[in-house]
């Protein structure tokens, strides 16, 4: 796996939380893994072709959920995740996806995001590509990022 695309999909991410939501974001040390990608409460797949091939999970608690609901929607307090909640993580999801898009091509390297697949409850994703995960702690909480692409 190239460290540049990891880092465009980590700096994707970032700046979605840094500009969108106004938050301090600090990464953390990354680490490796093959097969079983570790999740949270809720994950938010991402599906990624092109020149890389492959899949982005971010995963996090259902509280973490909630503070990124509750911020998409100017402050309200979420104390469920109901369908609209849901629809709201989705859209967090393609705000990643097309940052991603866009920090990717700065690094000559073109894609094209599925569509988001929220996933609730604990699971135990299987990937067939070694990936690599970086935590982002913020002030609403950890948000893993499993990245799991390869070039094609």
């Amino acid at each position: 796996m190239n460290v540049k695309h990891v880092n465009a999909i980590c700096r994707a991410t970032k700046e979605i939380l840094t500009n969108h939501f106004g938050l301090a974001v600090t990464p953390m040390a990354p680490t490796a893994g093959s097969g079983t990608v570790p999740s949270n409460e809720i994950a938010v797949v991402l599906g990624v072709k092109g020149e890389l091939t492959g899949q982005i999970v971010c995963s996090f608690s259902s509280g973490t959920a909630k503070k990124i609901v509750s911020v998409m929607m100017g402050g309200m307090e979420i104390e469920k995740l109901d369908e609209m909640g849901l629809s709201a993580v989705q859209e967090f999801g393609n705000w990643v996806a097309g940052t991603t898009a866009t920090e990717l091509s700065k690094e000559s390297c073109v894609i094209d995001v599925t569509p988001p697949i929220i996933n609730e409850g604990e699971s135990r994703f299987h990937s067939a590509n070694p990936f690599v995960t970086v935590p982002l702690e913020s002030n609403i909480g950890l948000i893993d990022v499993h990245i799991a692409v390869k070039e094609e």
